[in-house]
């Protein structure tokens, strides 16, 4: 209770936009930060979605955002600041994971994934903080992956993506730390989500849940520092790779299970769904 009392503290008033915020790690992180007393918004490309997400959480500003279209964006953010004033923080959630081999993906596919994952963030973040130098203050939060520290089978063009949101993060942080703008990012092992549907992690680590990624957005958002890692376990694995002999740790995603869990023991049916939605197909 101690500690939830301290978070409202940091958190409570503080105005944050959340993209993809309709469902999964955008929907427990607006309802994490929501019970803190932040004023909340959220936006997503699905707008009956984002509309009953919006109104189930009793939020006053939500509804239909395209993190791709410069116009739709800075219109979300002209309106939040508009009903809810000088935007705190920006959470760079909205994300897509279309799985397969390179030679199976086409190219629209390839060219909405990196539009979504990384021109999204980009343009986001730069919307943003057109709107908080002028304050002298503000943190943009991006949601990225322990893929984006990694490599793995059937997710070349999303591991790319990945690894492209924490470079561009860490340049914009110091880009614009003596401007007081704060730059963070999340980097979570894979979730519980319709992201993951279909797919059964690799053997030895667990899944995180939604509200496990909730909880490390809040904690940067009372508390920034540049990365956080989610799960210990997972990120602990991640970075002593780094450490390893190429082989030896190639070898070991091998024994894990790692070069087949996002192509030959994809589950396509109990996939299908996210995988329409994902490219831009339902």
């Amino acid at each position: 209770m101690a500690d939830t009392a301290s978070l409202g503290v940091k958190v409570r008033g503080k105005v944050i936009v959340i993209t993809g915020g309709a469902r999964g790690i955008g929907l427990a992180t607006a309802t994490a930060l929501h019970k803190l007393g932040a004023r909340v918004a959220i936006g997503d490309i699905d707008e009956a979605k984002v509309k009953e997400s919006g109104a189930d959480l009793g939020l006053d500003v939500y509804g239909k955002l395209d993190v791709t279209d410069r116009g739709s964006f800075s219109d979300f953010l002209d309106r939040v600041e508009r009903q809810l004033g000088p935007i705190d923080v920006l959470v760079n959630n909205a994300g897509i994971m279309p799985v397969g081999r390179i030679i199976d993906e086409p190219d629209s596919v390839t060219r909405r994934i990196l539009d979504v994952n990384v021109f999204g963030v980009v343009l986001g973040s730069k919307l943003a903080v057109e709107r908080m130098v002028p304050h002298g203050r503000g943190q943009v939060i991006n949601v990225a992956s322990l893929a984006g520290e990694l490599y793995a089978v059937g997710l070349a063009t999303y591991c790319a993506s990945k690894h492209a949101v924490v470079a561009f993060t860490d340049s914009a942080r110091l880009e614009y730390r003596s401007a007081g703008v704060k730059f963070s990012m999340v980097l979570p092992t894979f979730v519980n989500t319709e992201l993951t549907a279909g797919t059964a992690g690799v053997k030895g680590f667990k899944n995180a849940e939604p509200e496990q990624i909730a909880d490390a957005i809040v904690r940067l958002v009372a508390h920034p520092k540049p990365r956080v890692r989610v799960t210990r376990a997972a990120g602990a694995m991640v970075v002593s790779q780094k450490f390893m002999p190429r082989p030896l740790a190639e070898g070991l995603n091998r024994i894990l299970g790692g070069e087949r869990v996002f192509t030959d023991d994809v589950d396509v049916a109990k996939r299908k769904a996210y995988e329409a939605r994902a490219r831009g197909q339902d």
